[in-house]
């Protein structure tokens, strides 16, 4: 149950209660890039997450967590609220973003909070005055290298190429610590939002030689019998209650490098296509198991300096007062792809000189037991774990919710659990909702709908049943997530009623979020020109 002190009592969010909390609880978001659903171990991954799995076991973790299937856009709705439809922040979406786009910043700095930024950007606006507002950011702005930058800013302002020794999952945290350090030396006083965006485990893999020498032989066996562990240990934990999605070797990323360029410039080891790991030669499981190690090594290097900011929380006293969530942009990511550099065959595997995607074998593993990858609405693309952590706001400890949720409602949420409210005149109410309840209560936060949309693949979920289409000539399929998340007896055929219903009401709704979008004028925000 929550805490009374310092939270909502029993009856939801402090907007039902038309009072603030009697203190106003710090936040730090921390949103991973391209991990997949189940590669944490609290989720029932074989990768080592100590500090997440810690915040997990003291905290709550939700099944049904969603994001719209990519980087950008799952950005924006976190720092919006909106759907990136809503505010022309998708890849696909024409037209200017809206004058009622508002950010996480805008709503909590009127509320006395300090707020701060660092890491991954990937959104249309600049960090400081004039755009999101944030009092202090670390913009990671070059995102096809991990061991230097020819793109990074302070506040705005552009800072020098880093030294040897970079690495940009440990400039972030420790930028974020020098914020935190900061808060505690000169405003102490006030409550403080942090958003943690490290780029791992976002292509091109590469880490440290030794973290990658941690994962040598863990994943030598292959996709198969690791995906087939993980979903044994998913439904052992009650996290998922279906079956395991087979592969599919017929669906790969349209805007992938070509197989032929991908072989002759990264070699004969490298695989287009999510087959069974049987059918690979030994040079092929060799060099495919090295990518897995090098994935499981970014992800352990970020836990690792994801623990680095929560002690310095704790040294400052704020750990108990802090609502933590993690979270990932979307699912592990099947794009293979040879960017900035280029790949040097002769450079070893994870190094700056090497730029390699993870593919769609091992990111099949990586959003066991569902669907697909990255860019799709299947389940594989759009699940998200969500952990929370709040110790003076949460009793219950290593639980589990199943509210089906989504990136728009972290926004309201943090307003609601600091006393504020949403409600902007001119601004078209917000898609999301307050997970508060759900902080409390399993099932505590029930919603109409959910609404996918992402390079034309829609879905739309209300309840426990689903409608997802690929492309815009892909038919409709249905599915009944309460049975089958893993997108495996499509009912559509069976139900032409209940399909013709929701396509109306997801026609509908991405009609009005368009109307409402060209309706507007245009803001006025500072633009950075990079962004979706």
């Amino acid at each position: 149950m929550l805490d009374r002190r310092n939270f909502l009592g029993l009856m939801g969010g402090a907007a039902a209660l038309g009072a603030a909390p009697a203190t106003k609880p710090n936040f730090l978001v921390i949103l991973a890039d391209d991990m997949g659903f189940s590669d944490a171990g609290c989720y029932g991954g074989d990768i080592d997450t100590p500090n997440l799995d810690r915040l997990a076991a003291k905290g709550l973790r939700f099944t049904h967590g969603y994001s719209t299937a990519r980087c950008g856009p799952s950005r924006s709705c976190l720092l919006t609220g909106y759907y990136a439809q809503q505010t022309a922040s998708d890849v696909m979406t024409p037209g200017n973003v809206p004058s009622y786009t508002r950010f996480i910043p805008d709503y909590l700095k009127p509320l006395g909070y300090r707020t701060y930024h660092s890491g991954k950007w990937h959104i249309k606006f600049a960090t400081g005055a004039g755009g999101v507002g944030f009092d202090h950011s670390y913009t990671m702005l070059d995102e096809n290298r991990f061991f230097t930058q020819n793109r990074h800013d302070l506040d705005g302002q552009p800072l020098p190429k880093p030294e040897e020794g970079y690495y940009s999952t440990t400039a972030i945290a420790d930028y974020a610590v020098r914020f935190l350090k900061e808060h505690a030396r000169d405003h102490a006083q006030d409550p403080f939002f942090l958003y943690l965006a490290p780029h791992s485990p976002h292509f091109p893999l590469q880490a440290p030689a030794d973290d990658i020498a941690r994962y040598k032989d863990r994943f030598a066996e292959g996709w198969d019998v690791a995906r087939q562990r993980r979903f044994e240990r998913m439904r052992r934990m009650g996290i998922v209650n279906c079956a395991l999605a087979p592969l599919e070797p017929n669906m790969w990323t349209r805007w992938n490098t070509p197989d032929e360029e991908l072989f002759a410039n990264i070699g004969p080891g490298e695989v287009t296509r999510a087959v069974a790991w049987s059918t690979l030669t030994p040079e092929q499981k060799s060099f495919q198991r090295t990518k897995m190690a090098i994935h499981a090594a970014m992800i352990t290097r970020m836990d690792l300096e994801i623990g680095k900011v929560v002690k310095q929380l704790e040294t400052m006293g704020a750990s108990r007062d802090t609502v933590i969530l993690f979270l990932s942009d979307n699912g592990a990511s099947s794009e293979q792809l040879i960017r900035a550099d280029g790949h040097d065959r002769t450079a070893p595997l994870g190094s700056a000189r090497s730029f390699l995607g993870l593919g769609p074998g091992w990111s099949s593993c990586a959003n066991t037991p569902f669907r697909l990858h990255k860019s799709w609405v299947n389940e594989g693309g759009i699940a998200s774990p969500l952990i929370v952590h709040w110790p003076n706001g949460i009793k219950d400890q290593d639980k589990l919710r199943h509210d089906p949720c989504h990136f728009v409602d972290v926004l309201p949420t943090l307003v609601d659990l600091a006393g504020g409210g949403t409600a902007a005149e001119g601004a078209p109410p917000l898609p999301g909702r307050s997970l508060a309840p759900a902080l409390h209560k399993d099932g505590a936060a029930p919603r109409e709908f959910l609404y996918f949309n992402h390079s034309n693949n829609r879905a739309i979920r209300v309840g426990d049943w689903k409608l997802v289409a690929t492309g815009l000539k892909g038919p409709w399929e249905l599915y009944d997530l309460s049975k089958d998340r893993c997108e495996q007896q499509d009912l559509a055929a069976a139900q032409p009623g209940r399909v013709q219903e929701l396509a109306a009401m997801w026609t509908e709704h991405d009609a009005e979020f368009v109307r409402l979008r060209e309706s507007a004028p245009p803001t006025t925000k500072k633009r950075t020109g990079k962004g979706g």
